[in-house]
């Protein structure tokens, strides 16, 4: 059963919606104060400040989505960088990637079959491969140089 429009409702919906994300961005405010995150963000950066060549994004999904504005963030604050969709990197995209590159691989489980299958092909071009998922014991997580 639908629940009628109510504007009280919809603005309450919206405050509770507001609290939850800031609740959340507090949470990694203070997970970001901590070791192993602190140390791995810091690392992350340095690799991203003194890499010679573009940070390449690339995820599949809700991932994906995440990752081409973090690209397109990148780009527009003077940083190279460039999106290339996984299922199109495993056919021929990779063929961008240097190894002065940094690859930035977003995937919430860790497991996404066509980010999981470039993973190699990514390490075996010399580019660094930062990881960001929500699982440490992933294959994401195994393969990457910084997490």
């Amino acid at each position: 059963m639908h629940t009628p429009y109510s504007p009280e409702r919809a603005v309450q919906l919206a405050r509770d919606t507001l609290d939850i994300e800031a609740r959340a961005l507090l949470s990694l405010r203070e997970r970001l104060a901590a070791p192993p995150l602190s140390s791995a963000f810091a690392q992350a950066v340095q690799c991203i400040l003194q890499s010679g060549g573009r940070v390449v994004v690339s995820g599949m999904g809700k991932s994906g989505h995440v990752g081409r504005k973090i690209a397109a963030t990148f780009a527009s604050t003077g940083t190279p960088a460039y999106f290339v969709h996984p299922a199109e990197a495993s056919h021929g995209d990779l063929g961008m990637v240097t190894r002065d590159d940094v690859f930035l691989a977003l995937s919430n489980s860790g497991e996404t079959e066509e980010l999981t299958r470039i993973v190699p092909q990514v390490k075996r071009l010399g580019a660094t491969l930062i990881g960001m998922t929500g699982r440490t014991d992933s294959t994401l997580a195994r393969h990457a140089d910084i997490l």
